[in-house]
């Protein structure tokens, strides 16, 4: 793009006249910058810069705030970002739009107006969108890539190794801790640094002894700091430092019989109420500061917890997902779900998540069109390599969560 404009006042009107430095070389510009003052820093996030060196160039920055660019009138700003945010629409060109958001406070909130949430957008620009629900028509196609000897889980964004490359976006990892009691799973924004202290912790998995209940955990409160019930508050094993709220469950159907057939599971989304994927329903959005807390503050910048936790207690009515049952397949002699070409290896990992129609004899109201949606899907395509791919109301972070779950091993569930 070689367009660059300068907004020139004069008698009440406004002209356009080309500037020598191009647009492209601005952006690239503001981005080397934030480069720069990240160097030496522990655990850069992978989708955006880190919000500690945002929040540094917010407050030190002298020079920058004192450039011309930082002045430039509303009208020429919001043009500039739109333009960058609409070309921009893959990884990794669209780190443009992360470096527009990190120049400076105005050109943050001018941002944060641009770029729309991925329920609306179908994409992923900052830290923030792994915790907001996807797009409610076309998933988010993301793949998992695990390393058996680290016990290390990648997500990442695209459709496959082979046809993104080198230019997948590393999007969230997890690290597989074994313990007395069960298996632990540490989500970070980093690639390789889990520690519990890092601003690049998010959550984590937790296991049973069997494998056949696991808890999700995010490092962040609801918003607007309401009173949690006891099920939802700081777990054990965690400092008071780094608290875990409980987010959802996910149980797995013992196979007492030792019969043939996949695996039976079911999500309780205690963070997303029913009503969500009912008529007209939705979910709250949390705020959407784009600064990752690397500081400890009273007040939070941002809250990152997905889902309407609305009232004093969890929701009342939780979305409840299971997995959608397969068929078999005589002429293959096994069990079979439609993947839509997502999926090419049998596992008995692989798995769809529907909506639950009814739960303990009652009817939750759910539109058949909604039952046959599937909100996630997870399958093998090779060695180590898994497809994702989620849907609103469920986040990435979520999806991933899930998808995690399956890898543990499961002798009483097979």
């Amino acid at each position: 793009m070689d367009l660059s404009l300068f907004w020139e006042i004069s008698g009440g009107a406004y002209k356009f006249s080309r500037v020598a430095m191009s647009l492209k070389n601005i952006v690239r510009e503001f981005r080397v910058k934030n480069k720069c003052k990240a160097i030496g820093r522990r655990g850069r996030s992978h989708i955006a810069p880190e919000g500690s060196s945002v929040s540094s160039s917010l407050s030190t920055n002298e020079g920058l705030n004192q450039s011309i660019w930082v002045d430039l009138p509303p009208e020429l700003l919001l043009d500039i970002i739109h333009r960058i945010e609409s070309e921009q629409t893959l990884w990794p060109a669209r780190r443009d739009v992360v470096a527009c958001a990190s120049v400076c406070r105005s050109w943050r909130e001018m941002t944060k107006e641009v770029v729309k949430v991925p329920e609306v957008s179908g994409l992923l620009t900052f830290p923030i969108s792994l915790r907001q629900p996807g797009p409610r028509d076309d998933p988010i196609q993301c793949f998992i890539k695990r390393e058996r000897a680290t016990g290390i889980y990648r997500l990442y964004l695209g459709l496959s190794p082979a046809l993104s490359g080198d230019k997948s976006k590393l999007l969230l990892s997890a690290k597989r801790v074994r313990r007395a009691t069960g298996a632990e799973f540490v989500v970070s924004l980093s690639g390789n640094d889990f520690s519990r202290s890092s601003s690049n912790y998010i959550g984590k998995l937790r296991s049973n002894f069997l494998g056949t209940k696991f808890t999700v955990y995010e490092n962040q409160p609801p918003p607007f700091n309401r009173k949690l019930p006891p099920s939802m508050q700081v777990s054990p094993w965690v400092s008071s430092s780094s608290s875990s709220y409980n987010i959802a469950s996910i149980l797995y159907e013992l196979n007492v019989l030792r019969t043939r057939g996949p695996r039976r599971m079911q999500c309780i989304m205690h963070s997303i109420p029913i009503s969500a994927i009912q008529e007209g329903g939705k979910i709250q959005s949390p705020p959407t500061d784009f600064i990752n807390q690397g500081k400890k503050k009273k007040k939070p910048l941002m809250d990152f917890c997905s889902g309407n936790l609305g009232g004093e207690s969890v929701v009342k009515e939780p979305l409840i997902l299971k997995n959608k049952s397969p068929r078999w397949h005589e002429q293959l002699q096994c069990w079979c779900l439609n993947f839509k070409g997502r999926v090419t290896v049998a596992s008995v990992k692989n798995f769809q998540l529907v909506a639950a129609a009814a739960e303990a004899g009652k009817n939750m109201n759910i539109p058949e069109e909604e039952q046959e949606r599937v909100i996630l899907q997870f399958g093998k395509i090779g060695k180590d390599i898994f497809t994702m791919d989620y849907r609103y109301p469920i986040s990435a972070f979520q999806a991933f969560a899930i998808c995690l779950s399956s890898f543990d091993t499961k002798p009483v569930c097979e």
